[in-house]
């Protein structure tokens, strides 16, 4: 190499290949034959699961796997109605103890009682009391559940915004004095919506919302009532808070019959098809379908 004078290499790739008969060929691997269809040692263990074809209810992809809140309402109405009977049921074993308790006291007045029936008669007010509470307090709880979302369902269906929002119902609802006035208001809206009505037209209540609305404001004046005659004194006064408690019993479970049937006529008027009343799907007739491929020939060598 001179200096002054660059040098050029020129830039080959050598490629090695085994000459042709180097390396045996393949064997060709020859066609098994079918023997049958495949045999397990014990009963296998995998299949499809044993339900019938049901219609599917979301669109696969979706990122929420959370049914729609009109097929909730159904689940939910169930519920509600099945605790406001339970609950009517207890508040009727409660008035019959109170008008119970007031019979033994005016008998009481001239002759005496036997321990025995007073026993008796404390044990199923005490009873039909506590549970009433409880079943009460259920009611309220799955009633309001099935209230916020009937909202949100109707309002679905019918493509408008609910007309109050979820926190002025409850408010509207929970409230002392308060909701006297907005529970009827705001189950009126509600049948407004589940009718499908226009939305610029003032809600006219049925006449099951206003009986409904009438009961609720009774049970509210009674229950006021017994609580404030409570705190007068004399004997009198107590037995007359004995018959105001029966009263108030029956009024509640007027309210609780009222009730269950408000929540299943707006649960039928939103979601008219029973689950329950649905009969398995089979296939009839295909009408205008392509004609399906046909299977191959089975071998003669086959089991």
């Amino acid at each position: 190499m001179q200096p002054g004078r660059y040098h050029y290499r020129p830039r080959v790739r050598w490629v090695a290949s085994p000459p042709p008969g180097a390396v045996p060929p393949r064997r060709a691997k020859p066609a098994e034959r079918y023997t049958g269809p495949p045999a397990y040692p014990v009963a296998p263990r995998w299949g499809f699961p044993n339900l019938t074809w049901r219609e599917p209810t979301l669109v696969p992809g979706t990122p929420s796997s959370y049914p729609p809140p009109v097929q909730r309402v159904r689940l939910l109405s169930r519920n509600a109605v099945t605790i406001l009977w339970f609950l009517a049921g207890l508040a009727l074993i409660g008035a019959v103890a109170e008008f119970w308790r007031y019979v033994l006291l005016v008998i009481s007045r001239d002759a005496a009682l036997s321990s025995g029936v007073v026993a008796m008669s404390d044990a199923l007010e005490i009873v039909s009391s506590l549970l009433t509470a409880v079943f009460g307090v259920l009611a309220l709880a799955s009633t309001l559940w099935w209230l916020v979302i009937t909202r949100q369902a109707a309002a679905d269906e019918s493509g408008h915004e609910p007309p109050r929002a979820t926190s002025q119902v409850l408010v509207g609802v929970l409230v002392p004095g308060l909701n006297l006035v907005m529970a009827g208001s705001i189950l009126a809206e509600l049948e407004h919506a589940v009718l499908r009505r226009s939305p610029s037209q003032r809600p006219r209540p049925s006449r099951l919302v206003l009986a409904w609305w009438a009961a609720w404001v009774l049970n509210a004046m009674l229950m006021i009532l017994v609580l404030v005659w409570r705190f007068r004194g004399g004997v009198q006064a107590q037995a007359d808070g004995v018959f105001l408690s029966g009263l108030l019993d029956t009024s509640a479970a007027l309210l609780a019959v009222l009730t269950a049937v408000v929540v299943h006529r707006l649960t039928s008027l939103l979601a008219p098809v029973s689950l329950d009343r649905l009969r398995v799907r089979r296939v009839v007739a295909v009408k205008g379908a392509p004609a399906p491929r046909l299977r191959p020939v089975r071998p003669t060598t086959s089991r």
